[in-house]
């Protein structure tokens, strides 16, 4: 059995916070994000954060060092949008593999110098093409992308990132599950194609996108329980689109369902009419503490507009309670 899994046994693990909103404490322009190599580059890069393990890596790295010294015990590596089909945008698909390899190594490099036991989870973003829903409202049966080009921009990301070092892969803010199901086939054929490496652990998060209870491609809770568990992940979970208030509801119905550990990681509340969060980090701590005592989460953080003061709370306050035992599953009969 792997520290991970020994880890998740003892307590409960701690994942980091948001990225996105530590970059933007920065308040970096367009030449902090081009850096010297990217100077002459045809279109504007700003806002393309995954970038900036290129050509900000020490930033990167700090907020990853931030989050450790927080109480995180996963961190992720700042590659949310790290494949060629998202980095198109930028016209910068070429830069795909060098993108994950470098944010890989910036977390690894911010684990080595925290000295503290922690692990790497490999970000692997939802994609801006989906395989599930047309963009074409007249014409509901197109499709932007096929699998096979899906598969192909991911097995390049996961190539990065394993060979950056990453503890485990996190498919993650999943609304299309077809998507989700493109990572885990990349996922399975790159450690095929590629024995030497001892694969790492698989987590699965997924995003409900409001009261209804279902992904933005239509899937029940359960339904995309089950679609993604032929993958024999470490941990199913949710995040990102609500708040923890919001999101309880549906963690308590996979904590019941799912036969792996369950993660959590929700926004700091709910957008303002500005589009920024205003939850702080004690009533944030505070739901997490609760879906803790309750025995509902084995790995719990922060997603969007959530910072190291967030995840200071939640490790402070559920650093004395259980994690959530796994179900015994009953042998299958021969009968």
């Amino acid at each position: 059995m792997s520290d991970l899994q020994n880890a998740l046994q003892q307590r409960i693990l701690i994942i980091d916070g948001a990225m996105g909103t530590m970059i933007q404490q920065y308040k970096l322009t367009e030449s902090d994000f081009r850096g010297e190599r990217f100077k002459d580059w045809a279109c504007d890069v700003k806002g393309n954060n995954d970038l900036l393990s290129i050509t900000q890596p020490h930033i990167i790295t700090e907020i990853h060092k931030q989050y450790l010294a927080a109480g995180a015990d996963i961190i992720e590596t700042n590659t949310f949008s790290s494949t060629a089909i998202a980095q198109a945008d930028y016209n910068m698909q070429a830069l795909a593999y060098e993108l994950n390899l470098a944010s890989a190594n910036c977390a690894r490099q911010a684990v080595q110098q925290s000295g503290k036991q922690a692990w790497v989870a490999g970000a692997i973003g939802p994609l801006n093409k989906t395989l599930s829903l047309s963009p074409d409202v007249n014409n509901p049966g197109f499709r932007a992308v096929t699998f096979d080009e899906v598969v192909d921009a991911y097995y390049e990301q996961i190539k990065g990132l394993v060979e950056g070092g990453v503890d485990i892969l996190l498919i993650e803010t999943i609304f299309d599950t077809l998507n989700a199901k493109a990572a885990i086939y990349a996922i399975k054929q790159f450690y095929r194609d590629h024995p030497k490496f001892n694969p790492a652990e698989i987590m699965i998060s997924g995003t409900i996108t409001d009261a209804s209870g279902r992904t933005l491609s239509g899937q029940t809770l359960e339904a995309f329980y089950t679609s993604v568990m032929h993958a024999k992940p470490l941990s199913v979970g949710l995040n990102c689109a609500l708040g923890a208030k919001e999101m309880r509801s549906h963690i308590e119905e996979l904590s019941q369902i799912a036969s792996c550990y369950v993660s959590a990681y929700p926004n700091a509340g709910l957008p303002n009419a500005m589009g920024e969060y205003d939850e702080t980090p004690h009533d944030t701590a505070h739901f997490l503490e609760e879906w803790a005592e309750k025995g509902f989460v084995n790995i719990v953080g922060g997603c969007c507009g959530t910072t190291p003061d967030h995840i200071k709370h939640i490790a402070d306050n559920v650093r004395s309670l259980q994690p959530r035992a796994l179900p015994v599953v009953e042998a299958e009969s021969d009968c």
